[in-house]
Protein backbone atom coordinates (compact mmCIF):
# COMPACT_ATOMS: atom_id res chain seq x y z
CA UNK A 1 0.00 0.00 0.00
CA UNK A 2 1.37 3.41 -0.85
CA UNK A 3 1.96 6.08 1.81
CA UNK A 4 -0.77 8.24 0.35
CA UNK A 5 -3.32 5.46 0.47
CA UNK A 6 -2.35 4.74 4.06
CA UNK A 7 -2.81 8.39 4.91
CA UNK A 8 -6.24 8.38 3.32
CA UNK A 9 -7.25 5.44 5.50
CA UNK A 10 -5.99 7.16 8.66
CA UNK A 11 -7.89 10.30 7.90
CA UNK A 12 -11.15 8.40 7.46
CA UNK A 13 -11.47 8.22 11.22
CA UNK A 14 -11.16 12.00 11.61
CA UNK A 15 -14.02 13.29 9.50
CA UNK A 16 -16.66 13.10 12.22
CA UNK A 17 -19.73 10.94 12.51
CA UNK A 18 -21.17 11.72 9.10
CA UNK A 19 -17.91 10.72 7.44
CA UNK A 20 -18.04 7.33 9.15
CA UNK A 21 -21.63 6.93 8.04
CA UNK A 22 -20.62 7.46 4.43
CA UNK A 23 -17.76 5.02 4.76
CA UNK A 24 -20.08 2.35 6.12
CA UNK A 25 -22.67 2.76 3.40
CA UNK A 26 -20.09 2.85 0.65
CA UNK A 27 -18.62 -0.35 2.08
CA UNK A 28 -22.05 -1.97 2.07
CA UNK A 29 -22.55 -1.06 -1.55
CA UNK A 30 -19.15 -2.39 -2.54
CA UNK A 31 -19.29 -5.61 -0.53
CA UNK A 32 -22.86 -6.57 -1.32
CA UNK A 33 -22.36 -5.76 -4.97
CA UNK A 34 -19.59 -8.33 -5.20
CA UNK A 35 -21.73 -11.39 -4.82
CA UNK A 36 -25.32 -10.28 -4.28
CA UNK A 37 -26.63 -11.26 -7.72
CA UNK A 38 -24.83 -14.54 -8.29
CA UNK A 39 -26.79 -17.63 -9.24
CA UNK A 40 -29.19 -18.46 -6.45
CA UNK A 41 -28.74 -21.58 -4.40
CA UNK A 42 -31.27 -23.29 -2.21
CA UNK A 43 -32.09 -20.92 0.61
CA UNK A 44 -30.87 -17.85 -1.30
CA UNK A 45 -32.93 -14.82 -2.23
CA UNK A 46 -32.48 -12.44 -5.14
CA UNK A 47 -32.73 -9.46 -2.79
CA UNK A 48 -29.81 -10.57 -0.62
CA UNK A 49 -27.48 -8.14 -2.30
CA UNK A 50 -29.71 -5.10 -2.08
CA UNK A 51 -28.52 -1.86 -0.55
CA UNK A 52 -30.21 -0.34 2.44
CA UNK A 53 -29.15 3.25 2.14
CA UNK A 54 -28.54 6.11 -0.21
CA UNK A 55 -24.83 6.74 -0.60
CA UNK A 56 -25.27 10.15 -2.17
CA UNK A 57 -27.43 11.47 0.62
CA UNK A 58 -24.93 10.20 3.19
CA UNK A 59 -22.13 11.91 1.30
CA UNK A 60 -24.10 15.12 1.25
CA UNK A 61 -24.47 14.99 5.02
CA UNK A 62 -20.71 14.51 5.34
CA UNK A 63 -19.72 17.29 2.97
CA UNK A 64 -22.17 19.81 4.39
CA UNK A 65 -21.47 19.11 8.03
CA UNK A 66 -17.72 18.50 8.23
CA UNK A 67 -17.15 22.04 9.46
CA UNK A 68 -19.68 21.70 12.28
CA UNK A 69 -19.15 18.06 13.29
CA UNK A 70 -16.13 18.86 15.42
CA UNK A 71 -17.61 21.85 17.19
CA UNK A 72 -20.15 19.95 19.26
CA UNK A 73 -17.72 19.13 22.07
CA UNK A 74 -17.67 22.21 24.33
CA UNK A 75 -17.46 24.43 21.29
CA UNK A 76 -13.98 23.23 20.41
CA UNK A 77 -13.00 22.42 16.83
CA UNK A 78 -11.41 19.15 17.94
CA UNK A 79 -12.13 17.06 14.83
CA UNK A 80 -11.52 19.56 12.08
CA UNK A 81 -8.52 18.74 9.91
CA UNK A 82 -6.06 21.56 9.38
CA UNK A 83 -5.85 23.02 5.85
CA UNK A 84 -3.62 21.10 3.47
CA UNK A 85 -2.84 21.43 -0.24
CA UNK A 86 -4.02 17.81 -0.57
CA UNK A 87 -7.78 17.28 -0.85
CA UNK A 88 -9.52 13.95 -0.21
CA UNK A 89 -12.33 13.44 -2.76
CA UNK A 90 -15.19 11.00 -2.15
CA UNK A 91 -18.32 9.83 -3.94
CA UNK A 92 -16.80 9.47 -7.41
CA UNK A 93 -18.60 7.47 -10.07
CA UNK A 94 -17.05 4.20 -11.24
CA UNK A 95 -16.18 5.52 -14.71
CA UNK A 96 -14.22 8.57 -13.54
CA UNK A 97 -10.59 9.00 -14.64
CA UNK A 98 -7.90 11.46 -13.60
CA UNK A 99 -8.71 13.83 -16.46
CA UNK A 100 -12.26 14.23 -15.13
CA UNK A 101 -10.96 15.43 -11.76
CA UNK A 102 -8.58 17.87 -13.41
CA UNK A 103 -11.37 19.23 -15.63
CA UNK A 104 -13.68 19.76 -12.67
CA UNK A 105 -11.21 21.05 -10.07
CA UNK A 106 -8.59 23.07 -11.94
CA UNK A 107 -10.91 26.08 -11.68
CA UNK A 108 -9.90 26.26 -8.00
CA UNK A 109 -6.20 26.43 -8.82
CA UNK A 110 -3.25 24.62 -10.36
CA UNK A 111 -3.18 20.84 -9.71
CA UNK A 112 0.23 19.18 -9.48
CA UNK A 113 -0.68 15.53 -8.72
CA UNK A 114 -3.65 13.16 -8.56
CA UNK A 115 -3.81 9.71 -6.96
CA UNK A 116 -6.82 7.59 -7.89
CA UNK A 117 -8.35 4.95 -5.57
CA UNK A 118 -10.77 3.32 -8.04
CA UNK A 119 -12.32 0.59 -5.88
CA UNK A 120 -12.99 3.07 -3.09
CA UNK A 121 -14.42 5.60 -5.57
CA UNK A 122 -12.08 8.15 -4.00
CA UNK A 123 -9.03 10.18 -4.97
CA UNK A 124 -6.37 12.45 -3.51
CA UNK A 125 -5.80 15.72 -5.37
CA UNK A 126 -2.75 17.83 -4.59
CA UNK A 127 -2.98 21.52 -5.44
CA UNK A 128 0.07 23.70 -5.93
CA UNK A 129 -1.12 26.10 -3.21
CA UNK A 130 -3.10 25.49 -0.02
CA UNK A 131 -5.34 28.45 -0.97
CA UNK A 132 -6.56 26.48 -4.00
CA UNK A 133 -7.38 23.49 -1.80
CA UNK A 134 -9.23 25.78 0.59
CA UNK A 135 -11.34 27.14 -2.26
CA UNK A 136 -12.16 23.59 -3.35
CA UNK A 137 -13.20 22.39 0.14
CA UNK A 138 -15.13 25.57 0.91
CA UNK A 139 -17.01 25.50 -2.39
CA UNK A 140 -17.86 21.81 -1.96
CA UNK A 141 -19.36 22.52 1.46
CA UNK A 142 -21.56 25.35 0.16
CA UNK A 143 -22.75 24.09 -3.21
CA UNK A 144 -22.62 20.85 -5.26
CA UNK A 145 -19.43 20.19 -7.22
CA UNK A 146 -19.86 17.64 -10.00
CA UNK A 147 -17.16 15.35 -11.37
CA UNK A 148 -18.07 13.37 -14.50
CA UNK A 149 -21.71 14.22 -13.89
CA UNK A 150 -21.87 13.04 -10.27
CA UNK A 151 -21.70 15.14 -7.12
CA UNK A 152 -18.45 14.69 -5.19
CA UNK A 153 -17.51 15.56 -1.60
CA UNK A 154 -14.31 17.11 -0.29
CA UNK A 155 -12.22 17.51 2.83
CA UNK A 156 -8.58 18.23 3.59
CA UNK A 157 -6.22 15.28 3.68
CA UNK A 158 -4.07 14.64 6.73
CA UNK A 159 -1.12 14.48 4.31
CA UNK A 160 0.56 17.66 3.16
CA UNK A 161 1.90 16.03 0.01
CA UNK A 162 1.05 12.94 -2.03
CA UNK A 163 4.01 10.59 -1.95
CA UNK A 164 5.23 9.57 -5.41
CA UNK A 165 8.28 7.61 -6.46
CA UNK A 166 9.90 10.51 -8.31
CA UNK A 167 9.35 14.16 -9.14
CA UNK A 168 8.19 13.07 -12.59
CA UNK A 169 5.04 15.18 -12.29
CA UNK A 170 7.36 18.08 -13.00
CA UNK A 171 7.41 18.59 -16.81
CA UNK A 172 11.11 19.36 -16.62
CA UNK A 173 12.04 16.11 -14.91
CA UNK A 174 12.34 14.15 -18.16
CA UNK A 175 10.47 11.07 -16.85
CA UNK A 176 8.40 9.44 -19.56
CA UNK A 177 7.82 6.01 -18.00
CA UNK A 178 4.53 5.17 -16.27
CA UNK A 179 3.94 2.44 -13.69
CA UNK A 180 0.58 0.71 -14.29
CA UNK A 181 -0.95 -1.43 -11.54
CA UNK A 182 -3.78 -3.62 -12.84
CA UNK A 183 -6.35 -4.19 -10.11
CA UNK A 184 -8.89 -7.03 -10.26
CA UNK A 185 -7.11 -8.68 -13.24
CA UNK A 186 -9.88 -11.05 -14.25
CA UNK A 187 -8.47 -11.40 -17.78
CA UNK A 188 -4.86 -11.74 -18.93
CA UNK A 189 -2.84 -8.59 -19.49
CA UNK A 190 -0.30 -8.75 -22.32
CA UNK A 191 1.88 -6.26 -24.15
CA UNK A 192 -0.53 -6.08 -27.08
CA UNK A 193 -3.44 -5.26 -24.75
CA UNK A 194 -1.50 -2.43 -23.10
CA UNK A 195 -0.26 -1.19 -26.48
CA UNK A 196 -3.87 -0.98 -27.70
CA UNK A 197 -4.84 0.97 -24.59
CA UNK A 198 -1.90 3.39 -24.43
CA UNK A 199 -0.61 4.02 -27.96
CA UNK A 200 -3.64 5.97 -29.27
CA UNK A 201 -3.06 8.55 -26.54
CA UNK A 202 0.72 8.85 -26.84
CA UNK A 203 3.36 7.02 -28.85
CA UNK A 204 4.57 3.94 -26.92
CA UNK A 205 8.23 2.89 -27.23
CA UNK A 206 8.55 -0.02 -24.78
CA UNK A 207 6.43 -2.11 -22.39
CA UNK A 208 7.51 -4.46 -19.60
CA UNK A 209 5.03 -6.52 -17.53
CA UNK A 210 6.02 -8.02 -14.17
CA UNK A 211 4.21 -9.78 -11.32
CA UNK A 212 6.02 -8.97 -8.07
CA UNK A 213 3.10 -7.19 -6.39
CA UNK A 214 0.10 -8.41 -8.34
CA UNK A 215 0.17 -7.57 -12.04
CA UNK A 216 2.05 -4.38 -12.91
CA UNK A 217 3.62 -2.94 -16.01
CA UNK A 218 5.92 -0.10 -17.03
CA UNK A 219 5.15 1.75 -20.24
CA UNK A 220 7.73 4.05 -21.81
CA UNK A 221 6.34 6.81 -23.99
CA UNK A 222 8.03 8.93 -26.62
CA UNK A 223 7.94 12.04 -24.44
CA UNK A 224 7.06 13.25 -20.96
CA UNK A 225 4.07 15.08 -22.43
CA UNK A 226 2.73 11.81 -23.87
CA UNK A 227 3.14 10.12 -20.49
CA UNK A 228 1.34 12.94 -18.69
CA UNK A 229 -1.48 12.83 -21.20
CA UNK A 230 -1.84 9.03 -20.87
CA UNK A 231 -1.82 9.18 -17.05
CA UNK A 232 -4.61 11.76 -17.04
CA UNK A 233 -6.69 9.85 -19.58
CA UNK A 234 -6.32 6.32 -18.22
CA UNK A 235 -5.76 6.55 -14.46
CA UNK A 236 -8.81 4.89 -12.88
CA UNK A 237 -10.21 3.43 -16.12
CA UNK A 238 -11.18 -0.22 -16.69
CA UNK A 239 -9.46 -2.09 -19.52
CA UNK A 240 -12.37 -4.54 -19.66
CA UNK A 241 -15.87 -3.96 -18.35
CA UNK A 242 -15.89 -4.18 -14.56
CA UNK A 243 -12.33 -5.44 -14.16
CA UNK A 244 -8.64 -4.86 -14.97
CA UNK A 245 -8.75 -1.38 -13.44
CA UNK A 246 -5.71 0.83 -14.08
CA UNK A 247 -3.97 2.67 -11.27
CA UNK A 248 -1.17 4.77 -12.76
CA UNK A 249 1.83 6.52 -11.22
CA UNK A 250 5.13 7.77 -12.54
CA UNK A 251 7.85 5.13 -12.45
CA UNK A 252 11.40 5.53 -11.14
CA UNK A 253 13.29 4.47 -14.30
CA UNK A 254 13.50 6.96 -17.14
CA UNK A 255 14.10 4.26 -19.76
CA UNK A 256 13.16 0.58 -20.10
CA UNK A 257 15.55 -2.15 -21.21
CA UNK A 258 13.85 -4.88 -23.27
CA UNK A 259 15.78 -7.96 -24.39
CA UNK A 260 12.97 -9.85 -26.16
CA UNK A 261 9.59 -9.16 -27.71
CA UNK A 262 6.78 -11.33 -26.34
CA UNK A 263 3.59 -11.14 -24.30
CA UNK A 264 5.44 -9.75 -21.26
CA UNK A 265 7.91 -7.30 -22.79
CA UNK A 266 8.19 -5.45 -26.09
CA UNK A 267 10.45 -2.86 -27.68
CA UNK A 268 8.46 -1.26 -30.50
CA UNK A 269 11.61 0.37 -31.87
CA UNK A 270 13.23 -3.08 -32.38
CA UNK A 271 10.82 -5.55 -34.01
CA UNK A 272 13.66 -8.01 -34.69
CA UNK A 273 13.83 -8.92 -30.97
CA UNK A 274 10.93 -11.32 -31.41
CA UNK A 275 11.71 -14.91 -30.45
CA UNK A 276 10.22 -17.58 -32.65
CA UNK A 277 10.17 -21.35 -32.69
CA UNK A 278 12.57 -23.03 -35.10
CA UNK A 279 11.01 -23.48 -38.55
CA UNK A 280 8.12 -21.07 -37.95
CA UNK A 281 7.82 -17.83 -39.84
CA UNK A 282 6.80 -14.51 -38.33
CA UNK A 283 3.15 -13.63 -38.64
CA UNK A 284 1.05 -10.76 -37.42
CA UNK A 285 -2.01 -11.22 -35.24
CA UNK A 286 -5.01 -9.13 -34.36
CA UNK A 287 -4.11 -7.07 -31.32
CA UNK A 288 -6.65 -8.68 -28.99
CA UNK A 289 -5.93 -12.07 -30.53
CA UNK A 290 -7.73 -14.95 -28.85
CA UNK A 291 -8.64 -13.08 -25.70
CA UNK A 292 -11.06 -13.37 -24.07
CA UNK A 293 -13.53 -15.06 -26.44
CA UNK A 294 -11.31 -18.12 -26.85
CA UNK A 295 -11.71 -18.83 -23.16
CA UNK A 296 -15.50 -18.94 -23.24
CA UNK A 297 -15.38 -22.69 -22.76
CA UNK A 298 -13.58 -22.12 -19.46
CA UNK A 299 -16.37 -20.06 -17.97
CA UNK A 300 -15.57 -16.55 -19.11
CA UNK A 301 -18.47 -16.20 -21.51
CA UNK A 302 -18.63 -13.91 -24.50
CA UNK A 303 -15.78 -11.56 -25.42
CA UNK A 304 -15.49 -8.43 -23.32
CA UNK A 305 -14.47 -5.40 -25.42
CA UNK A 306 -12.00 -2.76 -24.40
CA UNK A 307 -13.83 0.11 -22.78
CA UNK A 308 -13.64 3.50 -24.51
CA UNK A 309 -12.73 6.50 -22.39
CA UNK A 310 -15.68 8.33 -20.81
CA UNK A 311 -17.61 10.47 -23.26
CA UNK A 312 -16.75 13.66 -21.41
CA UNK A 313 -13.02 12.97 -21.50
CA UNK A 314 -10.85 15.38 -23.40
CA UNK A 315 -8.82 12.39 -24.59
CA UNK A 316 -11.75 10.47 -26.10
CA UNK A 317 -10.62 8.01 -28.76
CA UNK A 318 -12.11 7.71 -32.21
CA UNK A 319 -12.31 4.51 -34.22
CA UNK A 320 -9.47 5.79 -36.37
CA UNK A 321 -7.17 5.96 -33.32
CA UNK A 322 -7.28 2.22 -32.59
CA UNK A 323 -5.23 0.10 -34.99
CA UNK A 324 -6.64 -3.17 -36.31
CA UNK A 325 -3.21 -4.74 -36.37
CA UNK A 326 0.11 -4.23 -34.66
CA UNK A 327 2.88 -3.51 -37.11
CA UNK A 328 5.16 -5.86 -35.21
CA UNK A 329 4.94 -9.69 -35.22
CA UNK A 330 3.58 -11.38 -32.14
CA UNK A 331 4.71 -14.80 -30.82
CA UNK A 332 2.70 -17.78 -32.00
CA UNK A 333 2.40 -19.24 -28.51
CA UNK A 334 3.38 -18.43 -24.99
CA UNK A 335 5.74 -21.42 -25.04
CA UNK A 336 8.13 -19.29 -27.07
CA UNK A 337 8.79 -17.00 -24.13
CA UNK A 338 8.08 -19.10 -21.04
CA UNK A 339 10.29 -21.65 -19.34
CA UNK A 340 7.55 -24.20 -20.00
CA UNK A 341 4.16 -24.20 -21.67
CA UNK A 342 1.31 -22.62 -19.67
CA UNK A 343 -0.64 -24.99 -17.47
CA UNK A 344 -4.01 -24.81 -15.74
CA UNK A 345 -2.59 -26.87 -12.87
CA UNK A 346 -1.03 -25.29 -9.79
CA UNK A 347 1.31 -27.15 -7.45
CA UNK A 348 0.83 -26.20 -3.80
CA UNK A 349 3.38 -27.23 -1.18
CA UNK A 350 3.77 -26.43 2.52
CA UNK A 351 0.29 -27.76 3.37
CA UNK A 352 -0.42 -28.73 6.99
CA UNK A 353 -0.60 -32.53 7.05
CA UNK A 354 -3.57 -32.84 9.40
CA UNK A 355 -5.51 -29.60 8.86
CA UNK A 356 -5.55 -29.32 5.07
CA UNK A 357 -7.59 -31.47 2.72
CA UNK A 358 -9.09 -31.22 -0.77
CA UNK A 359 -12.19 -29.33 0.38
CA UNK A 360 -10.22 -26.72 2.30
CA UNK A 361 -7.91 -26.15 -0.65
CA UNK A 362 -11.03 -25.60 -2.76
CA UNK A 363 -12.43 -23.13 -0.21
CA UNK A 364 -9.32 -20.96 -0.51
CA UNK A 365 -8.42 -21.28 -4.19
CA UNK A 366 -11.98 -20.87 -5.53
CA UNK A 367 -11.69 -17.14 -4.89
CA UNK A 368 -9.34 -16.84 -7.86
CA UNK A 369 -10.90 -19.17 -10.44
CA UNK A 370 -12.94 -22.32 -10.97
CA UNK A 371 -11.55 -25.49 -9.40
CA UNK A 372 -11.78 -28.69 -11.43
CA UNK A 373 -9.85 -31.25 -9.35
CA UNK A 374 -7.59 -31.41 -6.31
CA UNK A 375 -5.15 -34.25 -5.61
CA UNK A 376 -2.61 -34.70 -2.83
CA UNK A 377 0.68 -36.26 -3.92
CA UNK A 378 1.52 -39.46 -2.03
CA UNK A 379 5.21 -39.24 -2.94
CA UNK A 380 5.56 -35.64 -1.71
CA UNK A 381 3.86 -35.12 1.68
CA UNK A 382 2.21 -31.75 2.20
CA UNK A 383 1.93 -31.13 -1.54
CA UNK A 384 -1.15 -31.06 -3.78
CA UNK A 385 -2.01 -30.43 -7.42
CA UNK A 386 -4.93 -28.08 -8.10
CA UNK A 387 -6.45 -28.12 -11.58
CA UNK A 388 -8.18 -24.79 -12.25
CA UNK A 389 -10.38 -23.45 -15.03
CA UNK A 390 -7.49 -22.03 -17.05
CA UNK A 391 -3.89 -20.86 -16.81
CA UNK A 392 -4.96 -17.33 -15.84
CA UNK A 393 -6.77 -18.61 -12.76
CA UNK A 394 -3.50 -20.31 -11.78
CA UNK A 395 -1.69 -17.02 -12.34
CA UNK A 396 -4.13 -15.19 -10.06
CA UNK A 397 -3.78 -17.85 -7.37
CA UNK A 398 0.01 -17.57 -7.48
CA UNK A 399 -0.17 -13.78 -7.32
CA UNK A 400 -2.34 -13.72 -4.20
CA UNK A 401 -1.68 -16.98 -2.33
CA UNK A 402 2.01 -17.70 -2.78
CA UNK A 403 3.94 -17.27 0.52
CA UNK A 404 0.86 -16.77 2.73
CA UNK A 405 0.72 -18.60 6.06
CA UNK A 406 -2.00 -21.18 6.71
CA UNK A 407 -2.04 -23.11 10.01
CA UNK A 408 1.51 -22.02 10.80
CA UNK A 409 2.99 -23.19 7.48
CA UNK A 410 3.93 -20.98 4.54
CA UNK A 411 2.39 -22.03 1.23
CA UNK A 412 4.40 -22.23 -1.95
CA UNK A 413 2.21 -21.95 -5.05
CA UNK A 414 3.68 -22.36 -8.53
CA UNK A 415 2.76 -23.56 -12.02
CA UNK A 416 2.87 -27.33 -12.39
CA UNK A 417 4.43 -29.09 -15.33
CA UNK A 418 1.33 -31.29 -15.41
CA UNK A 419 -1.51 -30.17 -17.69
CA UNK A 420 -4.24 -32.14 -15.93
CA UNK A 421 -4.85 -33.87 -12.62
CA UNK A 422 -5.19 -37.64 -12.99
CA UNK A 423 -6.93 -39.51 -10.12
CA UNK A 424 -4.19 -42.08 -9.58
CA UNK A 425 -2.79 -43.40 -6.28
CA UNK A 426 -5.77 -42.26 -4.23
CA UNK A 427 -5.19 -42.68 -0.49
CA UNK A 428 -6.61 -41.52 2.82
CA UNK A 429 -5.40 -38.25 4.39
CA UNK A 430 -4.75 -37.87 8.13
CA UNK A 431 -8.25 -36.45 8.72
CA UNK A 432 -9.81 -39.51 7.05
CA UNK A 433 -10.84 -37.75 3.82
CA UNK A 434 -9.80 -38.79 0.31
CA UNK A 435 -6.60 -37.47 -1.26
CA UNK A 436 -8.52 -36.75 -4.50
CA UNK A 437 -11.73 -34.86 -5.16
CA UNK A 438 -13.49 -33.66 -8.33
CA UNK A 439 -15.13 -30.21 -8.04
CA UNK A 440 -16.07 -29.73 -11.70
CA UNK A 441 -19.82 -29.93 -11.06
CA UNK A 442 -20.05 -28.07 -7.74
CA UNK A 443 -22.24 -24.99 -7.61
CA UNK A 444 -19.72 -23.34 -5.29
CA UNK A 445 -17.40 -22.49 -8.18
CA UNK A 446 -17.67 -18.73 -8.61
CA UNK A 447 -16.53 -18.25 -12.20
CA UNK A 448 -18.95 -20.57 -13.98
CA UNK A 449 -20.55 -17.83 -16.09
CA UNK A 450 -19.63 -14.41 -17.41
CA UNK A 451 -22.13 -12.85 -15.00
CA UNK A 452 -20.59 -14.57 -12.00
CA UNK A 453 -17.03 -13.84 -13.06
CA UNK A 454 -17.65 -10.10 -13.51
CA UNK A 455 -18.96 -9.80 -9.92
CA UNK A 456 -15.89 -11.36 -8.34
CA UNK A 457 -13.41 -8.73 -7.20
CA UNK A 458 -10.03 -10.43 -7.22
CA UNK A 459 -8.80 -9.44 -3.79
CA UNK A 460 -5.62 -10.43 -1.92
CA UNK A 461 -5.99 -11.95 1.55
CA UNK A 462 -6.92 -9.41 4.21
CA UNK A 463 -7.91 -9.34 7.88
CA UNK A 464 -11.54 -8.57 6.99
CA UNK A 465 -13.88 -11.21 5.54
CA UNK A 466 -17.13 -10.50 3.74
CA UNK A 467 -19.81 -13.09 4.59
CA UNK A 468 -23.08 -13.54 2.71
CA UNK A 469 -25.97 -15.95 2.03
CA UNK A 470 -26.59 -16.33 5.78
CA UNK A 471 -30.14 -16.86 7.15
CA UNK A 472 -31.49 -13.82 9.07
CA UNK A 473 -31.85 -15.84 12.28
CA UNK A 474 -28.05 -16.19 12.56
CA UNK A 475 -26.57 -13.68 15.01
CA UNK A 476 -23.08 -12.53 15.95
CA UNK A 477 -23.07 -15.10 18.76
CA UNK A 478 -23.96 -17.91 16.34
CA UNK A 479 -21.01 -17.03 14.09
CA UNK A 480 -18.62 -16.82 17.06
CA UNK A 481 -19.81 -20.21 18.27
CA UNK A 482 -19.27 -21.59 14.77
CA UNK A 483 -15.63 -20.45 14.92
CA UNK A 484 -15.17 -22.06 18.34
CA UNK A 485 -16.72 -25.37 17.24
CA UNK A 486 -14.34 -25.59 14.29
CA UNK A 487 -11.26 -24.58 16.31
CA UNK A 488 -10.51 -21.41 14.33
CA UNK A 489 -9.90 -17.87 15.66
CA UNK A 490 -12.91 -15.72 16.48
CA UNK A 491 -13.48 -12.31 14.95
CA UNK A 492 -12.88 -9.11 16.94
CA UNK A 493 -15.31 -6.83 15.08
CA UNK A 494 -18.65 -7.58 13.48
CA UNK A 495 -20.77 -5.63 11.02
CA UNK A 496 -24.14 -6.76 9.66
CA UNK A 497 -25.49 -4.95 6.61
CA UNK A 498 -29.09 -3.79 6.65
CA UNK A 499 -31.31 -5.89 4.40
CA UNK A 500 -34.68 -5.40 2.75
CA UNK A 501 -37.66 -6.75 4.71
CA UNK A 502 -38.29 -9.26 1.93
CA UNK A 503 -34.71 -10.53 1.91
CA UNK A 504 -34.21 -14.15 2.93
CA UNK A 505 -30.47 -13.81 3.60
CA UNK A 506 -28.12 -11.36 5.29
CA UNK A 507 -24.50 -10.35 4.79
CA UNK A 508 -21.80 -8.34 6.52
CA UNK A 509 -18.16 -8.09 7.54
CA UNK A 510 -15.96 -9.90 10.06
CA UNK A 511 -12.65 -8.41 11.17
CA UNK A 512 -9.90 -10.60 12.67
CA UNK A 513 -6.72 -9.77 14.55
CA UNK A 514 -4.56 -10.67 11.54
CA UNK A 515 -4.66 -11.65 7.90
CA UNK A 516 -3.44 -15.13 8.83
CA UNK A 517 -6.43 -15.69 11.12
CA UNK A 518 -8.86 -14.55 8.42
CA UNK A 519 -7.25 -16.93 5.90
CA UNK A 520 -7.63 -19.88 8.28
CA UNK A 521 -11.28 -19.08 9.02
CA UNK A 522 -12.09 -18.79 5.31
CA UNK A 523 -10.25 -22.04 4.58
CA UNK A 524 -12.31 -23.93 7.18
CA UNK A 525 -15.74 -22.27 7.11
CA UNK A 526 -16.21 -21.17 3.50
CA UNK A 527 -19.24 -23.11 2.08
CA UNK A 528 -20.24 -24.41 5.54
CA UNK A 529 -23.81 -25.71 5.47
CA UNK A 530 -26.01 -23.82 7.94
CA UNK A 531 -29.17 -25.70 8.89
CA UNK A 532 -32.04 -23.97 10.62
CA UNK A 533 -34.94 -25.55 12.57
CA UNK A 534 -37.85 -26.54 10.33
CA UNK A 535 -35.85 -25.56 7.27
CA UNK A 536 -35.92 -27.95 4.34
CA UNK A 537 -32.69 -26.80 2.68
CA UNK A 538 -29.42 -25.65 4.26
CA UNK A 539 -27.86 -22.26 3.59
CA UNK A 540 -24.34 -22.27 2.18
CA UNK A 541 -22.19 -19.77 4.11
CA UNK A 542 -20.00 -17.95 1.62
CA UNK A 543 -16.86 -16.02 2.50
CA UNK A 544 -14.43 -13.89 0.54
CA UNK A 545 -11.73 -11.35 1.34
CA UNK A 546 -13.07 -7.84 1.77
CA UNK A 547 -11.86 -4.74 -0.03
CA UNK A 548 -11.92 -3.03 3.40
CA UNK A 549 -8.77 -3.12 5.50
CA UNK A 550 -10.61 -2.58 8.80
CA UNK A 551 -14.05 -1.89 10.27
Amino acid sequence: MSTAEGASQREEGEYGRAAKRLKTEEREEREEGEEGEEELEEGEDSDSGSLPGNVESAGARWSESHYDAGRKDNGEDSHRISPSPVVHVRGLCEAVVEADLIDALEKFGSICYVMMMPFKRQALVEFTAVESADRCVSCGAKEPVYIAGQQAYFNYSTSKRITRPTNADNPNSGNKVLLLSIQNPLYPITTDVLYTVCNPIGSVLRIVIFKRNGIQAMVEFESVQCAQKAKAALNGADIYAGCCTLKIEYARPTRLNVIKNDNESWDYTKPYLVRRDRGKGRQRQAILGEHPSSYSDNGYGSPCPLLPLPGNSRYKLTSADVPDMVSYPLPQSSSSYSAHAPSSVAMVSGLHSSKMNCTRIFNLFCLYGNIEKVKFMKSVPGTALVEMGDEYAVDRAITHLNSIKVFGKRLNVCVSKQHAVIPSQVFELEDGSSSYKDFAMTRNNRFSSAGQASKNIIQPPSAVLHYYNVPPCISQEHLLRLCTEHDVPGFVKFKMFDAKPSSKTISGLLEFDSKTEAVEVLTVLNHYQIRIPNGSNPYTLKLCFSTSSHL
